[in-house]
């Protein structure tokens, strides 16, 4: 049996997109993604709270994020996660989450940033292709 691995977020970017090129020639387009909850703690003082993620998308949906979406726009991203591990400079094992973009879709009001763009953007599924976490340059 098969898992699944499949996440649906709603949220604003904290920063503007970030566009690199693999060395095939692939847009890689990164972006944090602030998700919020309110809730009343037990005394009823209302508490919140935020959550980054990180976002990447690839290919034709990263020229897409990055020609559109700008910090503070409010997105719709599914997606999948994606953990990877790196050594730092002290050689000391670090863990880095990420959502791998399949999907993204701009919300918010008419005037907001991203205004003119697409409303859907979806990566094309291409079968067997693989992008190495190697080849990720940043």
């Amino acid at each position: 049996m098969s898992g699944v691995n499949k996440v649906i977020l709603i949220g604003n970017l904290g920063k503007d997109p970030d566009r690199r090129y693999l060395p095939n020639g692939d847009a890689v387009t990164k972006f944090p993604l602030a998700t919020g909850a309110k809730w009343k703690d037990k005394n009823g003082q209302l508490q919140e709270r935020t959550e980054w993620h990180n976002i990447v998308a690839f290919r034709k949906l990263a020229d897409i994020c990055y020609d559109y979406l700008k910090k503070g726009s409010q997105v719709y991203v599914e997606g999948r996660i994606q953990t990877r591990t790196y050594d730092d400079k002290d050689g000391i094992k670090k863990w880095y989450t990420e959502i791998i973009a399949q999907t993204i879709q701009m919300l918010g009001r008419k005037g907001e940033p991203g205004e003119e763009a697409p409303s859907e953007m979806e990566e094309p599924l291409v079968e067997g292709s693989k992008t190495e976490d190697e080849d990720i340059p940043f």
